[in-house]
């Protein structure tokens, strides 16, 4: 072998441990995943979390090493007995380190309109929540917290304009 060819073609196994080694040390990102899921009178679906003060998007945190659009998903299957497979990106939020938490990556994803027999469907599974809404724009407002709102409202847009948006907490960059 040549002295001078580099080291993934020396050593293999040498070269796989370096790689391994970065990846340990390199920063892992939190990642959430949201769907955007609507009525045929276009409200869409809210939860309230038991955990938290404020209504949410239906979704939840990526477990490791699961792509954002499978835990929405999953989410979707234990919390709501929904199976619902994530038609498009409408966003991608950075936020920013906050209170004890690092930084996030935010996905919202289109989910679509449900028919009338998917939302008879619907319960409440897990216990994680304790109830689920259809809401219009102002009543989302109300409820979600400013910065949720935000990144809603932009993909409420994208919704209409076919334009992915990337956001930094929760603005147009």
């Amino acid at each position: 072998m040549n002295a001078d060819a580099p080291l993934y073609e020396r050593d293999p196994e040498a070269w796989q441990a370096y790689l391994a080694e970065g990846n340990a040390k390199q920063p892992r990102k939190r990642v959430s995943a949201d769907v955007l899921l609507r009525d045929r009178e276009g409200h869409f679906l809210l939860v309230d979390p038991q955990y938290k003060p404020d209504w949410d998007m239906p979704g939840g945190m990526a477990e490791a090493n699961e792509p954002p659009h499978e835990a929405v998903r999953r989410e979707l299957r234990e919390e709501l007995g929904l199976d619902i497979h994530a038609a498009g990106l409408l966003v991608v939020d950075w936020v920013s380190p906050h209170g004890p938490w690092d930084d996030l990556l935010a996905f919202i994803f289109d989910g679509g309109e449900l028919t009338d027999e998917q939302i008879a469907t619907i319960k409440l599974s897990d216990g994680e929540l304790s109830a689920f809404e259809f809401c219009t724009p102002e009543q989302a407002q109300e409820r979600l917290r400013p910065y949720v709102w935000r990144r809603v409202a932009v993909a409420l847009d994208a919704l209409k304009t076919g334009h992915v948006q990337y956001l930094l907490d929760g603005y147009a960059r």
